[in-house]
């Protein structure tokens, strides 16, 4: 699944780190050979990763006095605002759920990194560190927050950009969770909810 947190580098038993960052040329075998990342735009391509571009359906993460209760149903409408659109306006401290245009295929010896492209940052637009699991398939959600000023954004702009790295060996238990097939922009899934019923 797609996660967000630290990057952590873990050693083997032999003292050898277990990640190790994918080349272009392992990226792009990848690629053509196991479908892992559709569609795909070879100059997307850099030396250590591939750049990730914004599709044209968000959630706008409302204020909101509501308590969210992670154990109840809860109307994604009193929290979620869905749109649709070719551009999108983010001002200051607003939230927003977005998703790439690129879908993954996973393998079980890999995982992703994901985060935001540095001209992006520098506008102040923050965004966590996310993970693809190994095994996952899908979109990618992902939350990005405004800075000190209004940024316009488009669909198909280059934002993010996933580097890949291998595991020591193949996970015995790769992602087949609540996320898995997730298409578009997809919301919090609790026990009780059905989130994306807007």
């Amino acid at each position: 699944m797609f996660r967000t947190g630290s990057l952590r580098s873990k050693q083997s038993s032999s003292g050898k780190h277990s990640l190790c960052v994918l080349n272009d040329s392992t990226i792009l075998s990848l690629i053509r050979d196991k479908d892992l990342i559709k569609p795909f735009e070879p100059e997307l391509i850099s030396c250590d990763g591939v750049d990730l571009q914004l599709a044209n359906e968000y959630y706008l993460i409302k204020c909101a006095d509501k308590v969210f209760d992670t154990h109840s149903r809860n109307s994604p409408r009193a929290y979620y605002h869905k749109s649709k659109n070719s551009n999108l306006l983010i001002n200051p401290s607003e939230r927003f759920l977005v998703c790439s245009i690129e879908e993954f295929n996973m393998p079980n010896d890999i995982v992703g990194i994901v985060g935001l492209r540095s001209s992006y940052s520098r506008l102040g637009l923050q965004m966590p560190t996310g993970f693809i699991s190994p095994g996952f398939i899908g979109q990618l959600t992902l939350e990005i927050s405004g800075g000190s000023f209004p940024i316009r954004l488009y669909a198909g702009d280059r934002m993010f950009q996933v580097i890949f790295a291998s595991l020591n060996r193949p996970s015995e238990r790769p992602y087949n969770g609540k996320y898995q097939n997730q298409i578009g922009a997809t919301l919090p899934i609790f026990h009780c909810n059905n989130p994306n019923s807007m």
